[in-house]
């Protein structure tokens, strides 16, 4: 038992923690208007993934079978959403100013529906599942756990990422080095979406 909880941490940190839209956006904010205002998209986007992690696990026979329809529009939902995000963060007034005194840092809401809308959210998390709940003996138990560790990893993994964004804006105190930083995330983000819907 002690073997597969390690295992599920390590798929939990490596799903988390590797680079994609999610982590873009948090390192962004962060950058831009400071660690404490970045907090609740990380919240959001946590909250958000922990929730995907419980219903694949409630919902994995239904998912797989209606995944291949789904998916398509899924993918298509989902990058138009994080285009939005992206031309928010390009388009972002440069202030360098107090970052307390910056308007519209991404919300709870915009992480939760970044991270509801990532496809690379649900097939991570229901791969998860599907290795380490489905077939358990006790399955509801397993899905606990999972989703406890889904939580604060993901919230660990996407705060690392806030972090990084923070010390980062330590050297944006230009207005034009917050707005090369701006485009750069924007593409980064846009580059995101194009791998995702050129996948197949």
């Amino acid at each position: 038992m002690f073997t597969v909880f390690i295992s599920m941490a390590l798929f939990a940190l490596v799903g988390s923690i590797s680079p994609g839209p999610v982590n873009v956006i948090a390192t962004s904010t962060a950058a831009n208007y400071g660690i404490k205002r970045a907090m609740p998209y990380v919240m959001g986007a946590t909250i958000s993934y922990t929730l995907i992690v419980f219903l694949a696990g409630i919902l994995l026979e239904s998912l797989t079978t209606f995944v291949p329809q789904i998916s398509g529009g899924m993918r298509i939902v989902g990058g138009l959403f994080l285009i939005y995000m992206a031309i928010k963060i390009a388009t972002a007034e440069p202030n360098v100013g107090s970052k307390e005194e910056r308007l519209s840092a991404p919300s709870l809401f915009d992480g939760a529906i970044s991270q509801g809308v990532n496809p690379k959210a649900w097939m991570v998390s229901m791969s998860g599942v599907s290795l380490y709940v489905i077939g358990q003996g006790s399955s509801g138990y397993y899905l606990s756990i999972f989703c406890l560790f889904s939580f604060v990893i993901c919230f660990i993994g996407v705060s690392i990422w806030a972090v990084a964004g923070s010390v980062i804006g330590q050297y944006l105190q230009s207005q034009r080095r917050q707005v090369i930083f701006n485009w750069i995330m924007a593409m980064l983000l846009i580059g995101s979406v194009l791998s995702m819907w050129l996948a197949d």
